[in-house]
């Protein structure tokens, strides 16, 4: 551990709290404009292992949010082009790249392996998938959704709240095309996110459990609501 790249954070965290994300293993799922964020701040932050799950590539149309590429990544993957990314600003991260989605029967292994997950994803099939599996292996999964200009983030944690499913009442037939979205929304969102995550993992601060925070950029609004669920979840 470098002591200068960390030290605006090393007497936040501590260098307990700093070691701790150092040697946490972290999924993040889906690379887009949720994703991006969540990647840059975690490896700046200094989580250990970075596992990172896309099974697309780069349009230009993604250019307006996913702040993590260029022009010249058009085309590829961005599992790779984000891992190579994560690599250039801090090489001390491990990162593993994996160009699959989430039905991929893969994945249950990498959540097993891993400390936290975070849902990057815009689709809710997608996501009951991650909500099953953190579910049945007491993982913490760190929730962002975002439509344009909304968002939406709360944490999930057997034995500490219900499932996702249940506290946002979400059912696989959820569908449709992707959120019309700008830019800041996700990068606001994702923030969030990463900042959920080191909570988790450093044990620092009070992560979104019960809770869920809404965000309306319109109106420059912040809400936090207490969320439980159904008391009779039996989802998975």
């Amino acid at each position: 551990m470098t002591e200068e790249r960390y030290s605006r954070q090393l007497k936040l965290l501590g260098r307990e709290g700093q070691e701790r994300l150092h040697e946490a293993t972290v999924l993040v799922a889906g690379l887009g404009g949720l994703g991006s964020p969540v990647t840059l701040y975690l490896s700046a932050a200094g989580v250990g292992k970075l596992v990172l799950v896309d099974k697309g590539r780069l349009e230009l149309s993604n250019l307006n949010r996913q702040v993590l590429y260029s022009v010249n990544d058009i085309g590829k993957f961005k599992a790779l082009v984000a891992a190579e990314k994560v690599r250039s600003l801090n090489p001390s991260v491990s990162v593993e790249p994996y160009v699959m989605n989430v039905q991929d029967e893969r994945l249950e292994e990498l959540v097993r392996q891993a400390d936290v997950v975070v849902d990057c994803l815009d689709n809710w099939a997608g996501r009951l998938t991650l909500d099953r599996l953190t579910w049945i292996y007491s993982k913490p999964l760190v929730h962002g959704g975002i439509a344009e200009f909304y968002g939406q983030v709360t944490t999930i944690l057997r034995g500490k709240t219900h499932c996702l499913k249940c506290v946002l009442g979400i059912t696989s037939e959820q569908g449709g095309e992707p959120p019309q979205v700008i830019g800041p929304t996700p990068g606001v969102i994702g923030a969030i996110q990463a900042a959920e995550v080191i909570k988790l993992v450093t044990g620092i601060g009070e992560p979104l459990f019960n809770r869920l925070l809404i965000m309306d950029l319109k109106r420059g609004e912040f809400t936090t609501l207490e969320v439980r669920g159904n008391p009779e979840c039996e989802c998975w």
